[in-house]
């Protein structure tokens, strides 16, 4: 088995080529491309991450496949949020040791967060002796040299380096959408909330700079792209400590300034970091979405404190409020936490009562999981899994409740929406506040953006027609 050492952090495209003719040496080589199977598991940033190992693929002469028994190279890219996520990967991975049989060449290869994990990357290397790659988050640009290791050597690569991180310009992308893209502007979190693995397995906070994010950012407009969704475990914090003095809201305006009609979304924001300030540049920059995902994870200050989340359910309030105030009909959307080791029904009680008073359009909610490594996998935890289930249904009917209420307050309105994609009889289209309208019309509309009528609500989706194509 072996470890390989550190590398400089840059981008070294002679790998590529090496590749390239690993397999143009294979029998049939030179009439047959290799194909690769590549699974994302996670957050929008493993799928922008995963972009960028296509992309790299590409260049080696890789064709792709959506079927892993057809592929030369199995790559997973994890996600280590939740334990339910970690399950899914091994209980994947574990499905792939037939295919090794009875395909000895072909390589597999797990990548991302999860596998940054020691304790994980030392049970990969004890019980699952088919996977022959393994590399985390920090070395995503070494990419080519370590598929070249692994598939040119006799021993099974694993790299995880310690650190915080840099950043490597000019990855190759290969993009899935034709008219929706991610935009990574920073990597990393500084935060450490108690119940979070994230700063642990992505490092510190890594701002890119702002000429090379307005550049891509170009590139994509002059590429047809309607939307574009910036990316960073806490956007809000951009630019901080960085001699450029471009912050976040300072970054929307410039993006917003490009020519070209396309849209602005981002995530994800971090209630401390969130300023009067953002909201106010939201509203004067008519190509950012009127749609805020911001996490409040508790409505008990005990609790946000026992998260070390640095901000109380007062001040979350007072900042949803101002930004109603200047943004009018923006929509919030949030992630909620049931069951974090010490609450208690009472703290339960405050986290509804937020929920009533902010009015969310959606809720990302989730059952408290710990995660080896972090403070809160420590804490005493006496509420049983049964209690917790049974807040989290009682939650999920009150958001049911207040999202039917929001949905039909729009029937009757004429909105702005991007047609996103096609349904079972209708198209999907999404308004600039994140909601889903489904609409008849032929494909063509796809990616084009439309005024549509709102004509009927059920409690996550509308219905409605198309009045003008724009």
């Amino acid at each position: 088995m072996k470890d390989t050492k550190a590398a400089p952090d840059i981008f070294d495209a002679g790998y590529i080529d090496r590749v390239r003719a690993f397999f143009a040496s294979r029998p049939g080589g030179d009439i047959k491309a290799p194909l690769a199977h590549v699974r994302t598991f996670g957050c929008q940033q493993n799928v922008s991450d995963s972009e960028r190992i296509k992309g790299m693929l590409a260049q080696m002469g890789f064709g792709f496949t959506e079927e892993p028994e057809q592929a030369d190279l199995i790559l997973f890219n994890t996600c280590a949020v939740r334990e339910h996520a970690e399950d899914r990967v091994f209980g994947n991975v574990g499905a792939l040791k037939g295919i090794k049989r009875r395909r000895p060449d072909v390589l597999i290869a797990l990548c991302g967060c999860m596998v940054q994990q020691e304790h994980i990357a030392q049970r990969i290397k004890a019980s699952y002796p088919f996977v022959g790659l393994v590399f985390g988050t920090h070395v995503l640009h070494r990419f080519p040299e370590l598929l070249y290791n692994a598939l040119a050597g006799q021993e099974r690569v694993f790299e995880i380096p310690e650190g915080d991180g840099s950043i490597v310009e000019d990855l190759p992308v290969c993009r899935d959408g034709k008219f929706k893209a991610w935009l990574s502007i920073m990597y990393g979190c500084n935060n450490f909330c108690s119940y979070c693995i994230v700063p642990y397995v992505r490092g510190r906070e890594r701002s890119r700079d702002p000429e090379r994010i307005l550049e891509e950012a170009r590139e994509l407009v002059r590429g047809g792209y309607k939307e574009i969704t910036l990316l960073g475990q806490n956007v809000n914090s951009y630019g901080k400590g960085q001699e450029h003095g471009v912050d976040f809201p300072k970054l929307l305006r410039m993006l917003n300034d490009i020519p070209g009609d396309f849209w602005i979304r981002f995530m994800t924001s971090h209630p401390k970091d969130a300023t009067r300030r953002l909201f106010d540049t939201i509203a004067e920059c008519e190509k950012v979405a009127r749609h805020f995902h911001l996490p409040f994870q508790s409505g008990s200050n005990r609790i946000l404190k026992a998260m070390n989340r640095g901000y109380t359910r007062e001040q979350y309030i007072e900042l949803v409020e101002y930004a109603k105030s200047v943004v009018p009909g923006i929509s919030f959307t949030s992630d909620v936490i049931v069951g974090f080791p010490g609450e208690t029904r009472e703290d339960f009680e405050q986290t509804l009562d937020l929920i009533r008073r902010v009015g969310f359009t959606s809720l990302f909610t989730f059952i408290y999981s710990p995660r080896k490594g972090t403070p809160a996998a420590g804490m005493e935890d006496p509420v049983p899994h049964k209690v917790k289930t049974e807040w989290f249904s009682e939650m999920t009917a009150l958001q049911e409740q207040i999202a039917a209420a929001h949905s039909a307050s729009m029937v009757g309105s004429v909105r702005r929406a991007l047609i996103e994609g096609e349904g079972e009889g209708y198209l999907e289209a999404r308004l600039s506040e994140n909601i889903v309208v489904r609409v008849e019309g032929e494909k063509s509309l796809i990616g084009k953006f439309a005024e549509v009528e709102i004509t009927g609500a059920r409690s996550w989706v509308l219905t409605g027609r198309v009045k003008n194509v724009l």
